[in-house]
Order: structure tokens, then C-alpha cells, then sequence
């Protein structure tokens, strides 16, 4: 196949092709870390039962909601690639730390210490993917993300194959506290790979923009991302998209939890299922991100795509319901991951693309860690008192296809808005550019 034809398959034009790479390494080091150590910070979770869980998620979206501020000060403070660098440098020096009380003080490690790097783990996997996607959003732009966020993507989908492997490889040789230092490490590398893209020139018009944006502090207060949420109706929208997303999965999650916990017999069988389940919906984020979601985006738009996942969600619980079989289930949550990773996200992140600097990062950390956590926070309660109510399933879906009606309108409202702020963009930067 020649050079342009694969060119064609991918949607790159030219000199986008090395910051692709770049791009894709970068996620690929921050997944390849997180899926390392999710098995540890789940399995610590699951120590004082579904209720705990259900506790720890409110844990979480309170320290997500303390965090903010600060992240929000460091963006004001420092330059871009400078509060990158000190953001992920925080959360390798505390895996560092997790290691040494493993290593040094293992006597200390109980319950508590476990809950507490579950909250831990928790914030750290949402604050790093969050400023990634922030800096592809500035780096990249609308035009570009409808068609190379889902390629790039590629990169995280690799990387969530080869962490757990890796892990898998090292636990009994090295130890299980030695992950934490190797997840650290590919932190490290992530840092380079973010000044690496940045700095890196492809001859393009963006390449001046980007040198001068790093040259500047964004600036603005410690509280700004959170007033400019709650000030423009896009953002809230993409906030209210993100709710109703992790109530689902929230749903998702802990109807899988209930229906494991029951299961009495063939559950080596039903083991074996779910890794072949697991490895096929891999398959398929990766034939999406590959082949077809660029494609699907540019030529179908973001309204369609933000549109279906809402609409599979909705018609998925409804045969749950008629069903209820376990079978049913995990085909629910691999199509649930299927789109979600390889569609609904590229198309969530491209959103911000037409956003301010300030609201890429700022506006965006406050709806990607805690509006995201009160969604998690929501469904978990929500599914808790349908549960004591008595109502299980068929609960569920009373509570799951209104939502899912909104969810798509939401979807199809934001697609329609960021086409009109892309448009406005582009008639300005022509109109710039014009002779005068």
C-alpha cells in the first residue's frame, strides 16, 4: 500500500504524521501505567464490600473537587508544559512514596491505607488522562481532532493491553511494590513525550501559535474553570453529557458486581468469557480508532457520534431486562467500552478544541475529575437504593432510558455547537488572514 493511499486510511495530511506518533506514545506510557496498578486499587476497594465501594466513590469526588483549585492555581502560575511536567511528577513522586511505605513499613499497610490509595488511584487516573487530552485539545486543532484524536487513541488502547501484561510479567520476579516504580517511570517518559510535542515543528500554520502560547502563562484565577462551567451553556453541556456517561457505566459496573457475586456455578467458565469478551472489545476500539472513527466523525459529525452511545446504552438494558442473563451483561459492557473508547471519546475530547486556553484546562479539569466522580457518586447511590428497594433491573431501566433519551439530545445539541463554534473560527482566521 503506497504512502498516500495509508495516508488516506488514517486521515493524516502532511507533517501530521510525527505528532501523531508522538501523541500516541505519550497515551500509550500513561495507560500502560494506570492499567499496571487498576487491579491492585480494585481489589483493595472490594475489601469491605459493594457498600465500601459505593463510600469510596464519594471519597473520591470530594478530594477531585479540593484538588481542582490547586490544579487550577498551577495553570494560572506556570507555563503550560511547566504545570504538565509538575502534575505528573506529583502523582510519580506519590507512587514513589506508595512504594517506600510498602517496602520500608509494610506493617502500616491495612484497610485504611488501602482505601486511601484507592482514592488515591482514583484521582490520579482521571487528572492524568484529563491534562492529556487538554494538551491535544490546544495542540491540535478542530479540524484536526475530528480526524486524528481517535489515531492517537490508538496509543492508550495499546497501552491498556500492555500495562496489565507487563504487570503480569514483572509482579513475581521484581515484587509487586516495584510496579509502582515502573509506573512511575513511564510517567517520567510521559513528561519528555509532552515538551517532545509541543516542540516539535512540522512546518504548519500552528506551529508560531503554539511556540508563543508556551511562551505565555495562561494565567486567570484558581476558581475560573469552575465559574466557567457553571457561565456558558456549551460547557455545561458537555458536563451534563458527562454526568449522564458515568451514571450508565456506574450502573454498568455495579450490575456486574451483583450478578458476579451471585453466581454459584461455572465460574471458571464464565472467567474464560470474560477474558475472551475482554480481548474481542479490544479488537474492536482498535478497528474503530484505526479504520473507522475519523471517518465516522468527519463525514457522519460529532452529534452522530456523541449521539450512539446514548442510543446503544438504552436498546443494550432493555434486552438486560428482558434477558437478565450474564451473557447479555458482558455483551453490554464491551459495547459500552467498544464505543465509548473508540468513538464517544475522540468525539468528546474534540469538543474542546473550540474552547478558550483557560477552558481547555481549567474548565475542562473540573468536568473531567469531579463532575465526572458526582456522576460515578449518583449512579452508585442511585443503584444502591433501587437495590434495597427491590427493584434491580427492571429499576434500572426506568431510570436508564430517560436518561438515555437526554443523553442523546445532549449529544446531538453538542455535536450542532461545536460545528458552529468550529465554523465562526475558521470565517475569523480567514478574515485575518485576508489582504487588507
Amino acid at each position: 500500500m503506497s504512502d498516500g493511499k495509508i495516508a488516506d486510511l488514517f486521515n493524516l495530511r502532511r507533517g501530521e504524521a510525527a505528532p501523531v506518533l508522538v501523541a500516541g506514545l505519550f497515551f500509550f506510557c500513561i495507560l500502560t501505567a494506570l492499567m499496571m496498578l487498576r487491579p491492585a486499587r480494585d481489589a483493595l476497594g472490594m475489601e469491605r464490600g459493594l457498600d465500601s465501594v459505593r463510600w469510596l466513590f464519594i471519597g473520591t469526588a470530594v478530594v477531585t473537587l479540593l484538588v481542582n483549585p490547586v490544579f487550577g492555581w498551577l495553570v494560572a502560575r506556570l507555563r503550560r508544559l511547566h504545570f504538565i511536567s509538575a502534575t505528573y511528577a506529583f502523582f510519580a513522586l506519590s507512587l514513589v512514596g506508595f512504594w517506600a511505605l510498602l517496602v520500608f513499613a509494610p506493617g502500616a499497610v491495612g484497610a485504611r491505607s488501602g482505601q486511601v490509595f484507592y482514592v488515591w488511584f482514583s484521582v490520579f487516573n482521571l487528572f492524568v488522562t484529563m491534562v492529556f487530552w487538554a494538551l491535544l485539545a490546544d495542540r491540535f486543532s478542530s479540524d484536526q481532532g475530528k480526524r486524528l484524536f481517535a489515531l492517537i487513541a490508538v496509543g492508550g488502547t495499546l497501552g491498556a493491553i500492555f500495562g496489565p501484561w507487563l504487570a503480569a510479567r514483572l509482579a513475581e520476579p521484581l515484587g509487586t511494590p516495584a510496579l509502582l516504580l515502573v509506573a512511575a517511570a513511564f510517567l517520567g517518559v510521559s513528561i519528555a513525550l509532552a515538551w517532545w510535542l509541543v516542540r516539535l515543528r512540522t512546518d504548519g500554520p500552528r506551529d508560531t501559535t503554539m511556540q508563543d502560547q508556551e511562551a505565555v502563562r495562561i494565567g486567570g484565577s484558581a476558581l475560573a474553570g469552575i465559574r466557567a462551567v457553571f457561565a456558558s451553556r456549551y460547557l455545561m453541556g458537555i458536563a451534563g453529557y458527562v454526568v449522564i456517561m458515568t451514571i450508565v457505566a456506574t450502573f454498568i459496573y455495579f450490575t456486574r458486581l451483583q450478578m458476579v457475586a451471585v453466581a454459584e456455578t461455572d465460574l471458571d467458565a464464565r472467567t474464560g468469557l470474560l477474558g475472551n469478551i475482554d480481548m474481542w472489545t479490544q479488537v474492536a476500539v482498535l478497528v474503530l480508532q484505526v479504520t473507522l472513527t475519523g471517518h465516522i466523525i468527519r463525514r457522519l459529525g460529532l452529534a452522530f457520534a456523541l449521539a450512539l452511545l446514548p442510543i446503544a446504552m438504552a436498546v443494550g438494558f432493555i434486552g438486560l431486562a428482558i434477558y437478565g442473563s450474564f451473557l447479555v451483561l458482558i455483551l453490554l459492557e464491551s459495547t459500552n467500552r467498544a464505543i465509548q473508547r473508540g468513538l464517544t471519546r475522540p468525539a468528546r475530547e474534540t469538543l474542546f478544541t473550540v474552547v478558550g486556553r483557560e477552558d481547555k484546562y481549567k474548565a475542562k479539569a473540573f468536568i473531567d475529575t469531579f463532575v465526572y466522580r458526582v456522576g460515578d457518586v449518583v449512579g452508585a447511590q442511585t443503584e444502591g437504593v433501587l437495590g434495597r428497594l427491590g427493584l434491580a433491573l427492571g429499576g434500572l431501566v426506568s431510570v436508564v432510558v430517560p436518561l438515555a433519551l437526554v443523553w442523546a439530545a445532549l449529544g446531538i445539541w453538542l455535536g450542532r455547537a461545536q460545528q458552529r463554534q468550529a465554523d465562526t473560527e475558521t470565517l475569523s482566521s480567514k478574515q485575518d488572514a485576508a489582504p487588507r
